[in-house]
């Protein structure tokens, strides 16, 4: 049986919760599986002792977007939705810096929900509590990056970690092949190893990624320098 919902934490900045999210939106476009937004700082989770948290800075990337889209989705999950998608398309596919708050101001305007809703979620100390609570849930359930799914049952995956959506039949056996981890709540990890061809391949495909973000990578404490590294995660944070 397949589930009628899931939660899914994501962070903006993410490229590989970015790339869950579009397989996700082709699974509910047919199935009509109901994909309820969350959030997840990967700016809190990496962030360095002595470093400041999110919420203690004036503007945090991933941290401040992400109050903007909690204002959103109190006015409806649809406006989550579409923001969402649009901000992720910026910066993961064109290149862009939704994290600028110019770019975050005029992408707002551009999808009707107006250019001040930014300063309206800055203003309100409410939308720090409510993606706190959407972070706390994850570490709580032992979590550590996205993205992370929580399905009606109260079972909660990592995954899947992927930088090529599949599309129509391939993206329901992907559906089907992840929910299918329900039926075995002690099967708790399975990986594929990453070759140097693969490590090139996801490379290439956060090409965009790469160009737009203003920030070195950490994965628990470890600078990820890209591209001369042959590592990458989806545990990545800012510094």
């Amino acid at each position: 049986m397949r589930p009628p919902s899931v939660d899914v934490h994501v962070d903006p900045m993410c490229p590989f919760a970015y790339a869950t999210s579009v397989w996700l939106r082709d699974v509910r476009a047919q199935t009509g599986t109901a994909l309820n937004w969350r959030f997840f700082s990967l700016e809190e989770i990496n962030r360095v002792e002595g470093k400041k948290h999110p919420w203690e800075r004036p503007w945090s990337y991933g941290w401040s977007l992400m109050r903007v889209g909690a204002l959103l989705r109190r006015r409806d999950m649809a406006a989550l939705d579409t923001w969402y998608a649009r901000v992720g398309a910026e910066l993961h596919e064109r290149g862009g810096k939704p994290h600028d708050p110019q770019v975050a101001r005029a992408l707002l305007d551009e999808l009707g929900f107006g250019a001040a809703t930014l300063e309206e979620a800055m203003a309100d100390p409410a939308t720090h509590d409510e993606v706190r609570a959407d972070h706390d849930r994850v570490v709580a359930a032992g979590g550590f990056g996205v993205p992370t799914l929580f399905f009606p049952d109260g079972q909660c995956l990592f995954g899947p970690v992927l930088v090529d959506p599949p599309e129509g039949e391939r993206a329901l056996r992907l559906w089907d092949t992840v929910t299918g981890m329900l039926e075995f709540p002690h099967v708790y990890e399975i990986q594929r190893p990453k070759s140097d061809a693969d490590q090139q391949a996801i490379l290439a495909a956060l090409g965009p990624y790469l160009a737009g973000r203003d920030w070195v990578s950490v994965d628990r404490g470890e600078v990820i320098e890209f591209p001369s590294t042959n590592r990458t995660s989806s545990k990545e944070g800012t510094t």
